[in-house]
């Protein structure tokens, strides 16, 4: 590594620039989508090599910024080995930013219904992602799978409700928060 002395009043070692790193500038959406990647790595030689990554990742964010993609990784449940299917990215938006979203869904029979729901968190499994949301038409919690949501419109007013632990009816030890430590 080229190090030198630079003489002066503001002077004092020097690493030469072409050496060094710029500073790490994720976004907490991104430290979340390297959680989810790194999850993938779960049960191979190289899971530890990868959660240690991310502990270093998120431990340069700037304080705010990890503690939003900490809040935002509270909210990713994941069951086996992370999911396949796409999530359309208003569904994304709306989760990270809290906002209602008004949805068209097709049910596993392929019948259409309009909702607006209040997106809570979202659950993966090896196949498929869900969103967790307060059905407003339902009156209740439910997950929708995200390859059926057929259209989705983000509504100005914010989700005021919180996904508890205890909420999701699945065992306890099938499923898991997300975590970036």
């Amino acid at each position: 590594m080229p190090i030198w002395a630079e003489p002066g009043r503001t002077g004092g070692y020097v690493i030469d620039r072409a050496r060094t790193l710029p500073p790490v500038n994720l976004t907490p959406g991104e430290a979340v989508a390297m959680a989810v990647a790194l999850h993938r790595l779960g049960g191979t030689p190289f899971a530890p090599a990868a959660g240690a990554a991310l502990r270093k990742l998120v431990a340069v964010m700037p304080p705010a910024d990890a503690a939003e993609a900490h809040r935002l990784a509270g909210r990713v449940h994941l069951i086996g080995g992370g999911p396949a299917t796409p999530v359309p990215a208003a569904v994304a938006d709306a989760v990270s930013a809290r906002r209602v979203l008004r949805l068209r869904y097709a049910d596993r029979a392929g019948a259409v219904s309009a909702r607006e729901v209040e997106p809570l968190a979202y659950l993966g499994n090896p196949t498929h992602w869900y969103l967790v949301a307060w059905c407003r038409l339902r009156d209740g919690l439910r997950c929708f799978r995200t390859d059926r949501i057929v259209s989705v419109r983000p509504l100005a007013e914010p989700v005021t409700r919180e996904l508890r632990p205890d909420d999701l009816d699945i065992p306890a030890g099938r499923v898991r928060p997300l975590s970036l430590v």
